[in-house]
């Protein structure tokens, strides 16, 4: 046995690798894909308002959405770079909230009484999973809402830019399952959205919470 062998001593264990893309630096990212997407929806339903001013608006709205920044920019050139934005920050989004959450489960692999890497009974304790479960109705509901609305492929109606009869057709009594899919949808984005100003704010306070 060797000296050092007997001295209890040893090769040092390694020291931990550091993460190639800081967590600081993911949190910024989700942030900002964040405040993009949720500024995004805003708009879209501030536009969408214009149904209650009657057929003829709605779709002169949707017309006019292809037109923007003609002829500088190609017919529906401006509506593109705003599809192009949107899947990157949708991307952004998913990819960072997706790594934040492993790093926090490999930063903590002992779970509370319970079950949970929270405190019980805390918000903390329900967001995540509210978090990921309304994260995944949001998903699912922007694909068929593109294929419904955008498409016109799941749409009983489906002509192209005639928004009003398309909503109509859509949301008919004999269609309730996609009315409570809609709202449900809406539901869920209100939870994922309460959540990131929840943890935007105690962060920004600098409170920390074991995530």
């Amino acid at each position: 046995m060797s000296e050092k062998s007997r001295a209890g001593g040893g090769a040092k264990p390694a020291a931990p690798r550091r993460p190639r893309t800081p967590s600081a630096l993911l949190k910024f990212v989700m942030a900002v894909s964040g405040v993009v997407l949720l500024g995004y929806v805003t708009l879209h339903m501030i536009g969408n308002l214009k149904i209650f001013f009657g057929p003829e608006a709605i779709d002169h709205y949707a017309a006019w959405l292809r037109t923007i920044l003609e002829p500088a920019l190609p017919y529906s050139g401006m509506l593109w770079i705003v599809r192009v934005v949107l899947v990157v920050a949708v991307v952004a989004h998913i990819w960072s909230a997706t790594v934040l959450a492993l790093r926090a489960r490999k930063a903590r692999p002992i779970k509370y009484a319970g079950g949970s890497y929270q405190v019980k009974g805390s918000y903390a304790h329900h967001a995540p999973g509210t978090m990921r479960g309304g994260g995944v109705i949001i998903v699912l509901f922007v694909v068929y809402h593109l294929l419904d609305l955008t498409a016109g492929t799941l749409n009983p109606n489906g002509v192209h830019l005639a928004v009003a009869d398309n909503l109509a057709a859509d949301f008919t009594p004999a269609r309730w399952y996609v009315t409570l899919f809609y709202v449900l949808a809406v539901v869920a984005l209100g939870f994922h959205v309460q959540h990131g100003i929840f943890w935007a704010s105690r962060r920004s306070g600098g409170r920390r919470t074991g995530v």
